[in-house]
């Protein structure tokens, strides 16, 4: 009984002073120059397709792929609204840009799903760059260093200042999007990573 106290009361502590956070520890942003720029799909990929964008510009990689749920929204689907906005925006870079429809609603299988769109690119890549909001990233980073380790991989973090920011108490949405976050990746980390 003694044990079980102990037990749970270290991990009232660990998760008190993780919850103390400012919020930091979710993100990783550190964009290593690749084959490839993976922008994830979400909610709200504006954001991620413009960092994608300036960093393809910059010349981290030769390749963009911008990754689109397949799900249809006032008649267009999501890579219908990513192709046009590439084509809109992208100029001299459109035909370094490709898009990857997604049904997937997780990125563990969202991983799955790149991985063959990746495949599809002459010449098949070796590295990547996932883009994606900054407080997915280190779940995103896992993720794909879990489900996609033939891919050397590395991280670049869109900020969306609507959904978060630090510290991550300041705001109401950003609270609900640390808590959720947070929930995920303790979840990935203990269990779905093994998981196959």
């Amino acid at each position: 009984m003694k044990l079980l106290a102990l037990i749970l009361l270290a991990i009232v502590v660990i998760g008190a002073i993780y919850f103390m956070q400012p919020g930091g520890q979710l993100v990783i942003n550190n964009p290593q120059k690749s084959d490839v720029i993976v922008v994830l799909a979400g909610d709200t990929a504006d954001d991620r397709y413009w960092y994608g964008l300036q960093l393809l510009r910059s010349g981290y990689a030769r390749h963009m792929v911008v990754d689109a749920i397949t799900g249809i929204t006032y008649g267009h689907s999501f890579a219908d609204l990513a192709a046009e906005m590439v084509s809109r925006t992208a100029a001299q870079n459109a035909g370094q840009i490709s898009i990857c429809p997604i049904a997937a609603d997780s990125t563990k299988d969202e991983a799955l799903v790149v991985n063959d769109c990746l495949q599809r690119l002459q010449p098949p890549p070796r590295s990547g760059i996932i883009t994606t909001d900054d407080y997915h990233t280190r779940r995103a980073l896992s993720i794909f260093r879990n489900r996609l380790p033939q891919y050397q991989w590395s991280v670049a973090a869109a900020h969306n200042t609507f959904l978060f920011g630090i510290p991550w108490w300041r705001n109401r949405e950003w609270a609900k999007t640390y808590l959720t976050e947070t929930e995920k990746l303790v979840w990935w980390e203990l269990f779905d990573r093994w998981r196959r």
